[in-house]
């Protein structure tokens, strides 16, 4: 219903079937769809508005570029071959239809949000509060992390900040090898993270999933926000996981 979008300043959309769990092809299904899908029917409701948003923050994924190894990602870096690469890609499209000259449109590649309430750091807990974690896989690939405090401090950046559009990556400054992730995880929790699980068995488990998302390596850089201002007040891993488990 367009109309109930009228008069907004700004709209965000984050909206998406969760990834996690074993990629069947009907789950890839609804994956794409809720993506691609959905943002196209927002933005053909925002074309249809007498008063559009200055702003449409549309929510993507560092997932767009792909199984990097050690290379650095920054906004400038191209694309993955890859499902989820894919989907970030008619994900992207379908948000920059909804750019005008009334409404400047932000694609916000966020990484891994690290929140005990949901999401990948929520799994965690348990088996790190046991003892039961430790390294994913060869534990070397890396994971470009953000906390929750500073993903929602940097999406209102991004509304306010008239100058930023585009794709404009959602991450702290440092990300962290897997490995390096479980140890700092360990410290802070006050437990050894010796429990490797390998990558056959992640692979049985979850198929492309494991593949694709767990044992990818990404390692994705701010460049954009730190250029257009945006102080993190969680940069540093530990601490930030140091806060989120005291919280």
């Amino acid at each position: 219903d367009a109309t109930r979008l009228e008069g907004f300043d700004a709209i965000v959309h984050l909206a998406g079937e969760p990834i996690g769990g074993r990629w069947t092809e009907r789950k890839k299904s609804e994956i794409r769809a809720s993506r691609v899908r959905g943002t196209r029917l927002l933005t053909d409701a925002i074309s249809r508005l007498d008063a559009p948003p200055a702003v449409l923050v549309s929510s993507s994924a560092t997932g767009f570029y792909g199984d990097r190894g050690d290379d650095v990602c920054d906004e400038e870096a191209t694309a993955g071959a890859d499902f989820l690469s894919d989907v970030c890609q008619e994900w992207e499209a379908a948000a920059l239809a909804a750019q005008s000259p009334a409404t400047r449109v932000v694609l916000a590649r966020t990484g891994i949000v690290l929140s005990t309430a949901d999401g990948a750091l929520a799994k965690l807990a348990l088996p790190l509060k046991l003892g039961l974690a430790g390294p994913v896989g060869s534990g070397r690939q890396w994971w470009s992390w953000i906390s929750l405090h500073d993903q929602v401090r940097a999406i209102r950046h991004l509304i306010e900040a008239e100058g930023l559009e585009g794709p404009v990556n959602l991450v702290a400054p440092t990300p962290v090898r897997n490995a390096d992730f479980m140890r700092a995880a360990g410290r802070v929790v006050g437990r050894p993270t010796f429990l490797r699980a390998p990558a056959f068995g992640l692979r049985l488990a979850f198929g492309e999933m494991a593949d694709r998302l767990l044992l990818a390596s990404t390692r994705a850089v701010p460049t954009k926000l730190g250029e257009s201002g945006f102080v993190f007040e969680d940069p540093e891993l530990e601490p930030a996981l140091s806060r989120i488990f005291d919280a």
